[in-house]
């Protein structure tokens, strides 16, 4: 049992919460709490530590699991140390990473529907760990096959994202690229139509069509796409909203439209 949180394994989990330079060097994230545990795939998990008052109120099942992966027990002060959370759940592991290639990100890796049209997600600069966690929840919910974000956007191993993707993170397939527009030819080579949730829309976004291979296009909180990757975008989409709202936030714009293309693929 660790009881110190000097121990050098302890301080290595707080390494890997803490700085992004860490976790990609050890290729590792973290999560917390028992459902994310149970979510993860078991070849993906590394280490696994759990405090006794957890243990003393788990469940058979949730012992086994924890057993199954050699959990090291910890004292309810070195959890709160390495938990990234203010009040811990009292289960913590370190998971190895994920490396998708465009193509399994392209043709749905992972979906269970596997002849699904691709419906992609295509994230510039949106810096809100929370935004990238809830976008990536919703995406699963919606159907969405796969995810392309920018250099510039958060960095989808926070713990922040984590949390917020709900287990999603297990499922959802991913990349990070340098070029958005360059993305965007790739994704017209394929046959994806690209569209750009920008407020210079002519259309609303319930006037397309989106049962065909579709990529919907979203811009950072403040600025919104640059220029440079609207103008490459094949059509500019408006979500219409009515009072004095200038924006609508990210997460939300993106849950929108996935969720109508959702809708018009059950009709079909």
């Amino acid at each position: 049992m660790i009881t110190s949180v000097n121990n050098d394994r302890v301080k290595q989990v707080v390494n890997y919460i803490e700085k992004s330079k860490a976790r990609r060097e050890d290729d590792v994230f973290v999560i917390e709490g028992m459902k994310m545990l149970r979510e993860a795939p078991v070849l993906q998990v590394r280490e696994v530590y759990v405090t006794t008052r957890f243990l003393d109120k788990a469940s058979e099942e949730d012992k086994e699991i924890l057993w199954r992966y050699g959990a090291e027990e910890v004292s309810d002060e070195v959890m709160k140390k390495m938990a990234a959370t203010q009040t811990p759940q009292g289960v913590i592991a370190v998971i190895s990473q994920y490396h998708y290639t465009m193509e399994e990100v392209l043709e749905g890796y992972n979906q269970d529907d596997e002849g699904a049209k691709p419906l992609i997600l295509v994230l510039e600069n949106i810096q809100d760990p929370g935004n990238v966690g809830t976008m990536l929840r919703s995406g699963e919910g919606a159907g969405v096959t796969g995810i392309i974000l920018s250099k510039g956007s958060a960095d989808i191993y926070n713990p922040k994202v984590i949390r917020s993707t709900m287990g999603s993170i297990f499922r959802m397939p991913f990349i990070y690229v340098e070029s958005v527009p360059e993305v965007l030819k790739t994704l017209k080579d394929n046959g994806i139509h690209t569209y750009a949730a920008h407020l210079k829309g002519e259309k609303n976004y319930d006037e397309f069509d989106y049962t065909q291979p579709t990529a919907f296009l979203i811009g950072n909180e403040g600025n919104g796409l640059t220029k440079e990757t609207a103008d490459a975008a094949d059509t500019y989409i408006l979500i219409p909203m009515k009072g004095e709202v200038e924006s609508m936030n990210a997460a939300t714009s993106s849950a929108i439209l996935t969720f109508e293309a959702s809708r018009q693929r059950r009709g079909k």
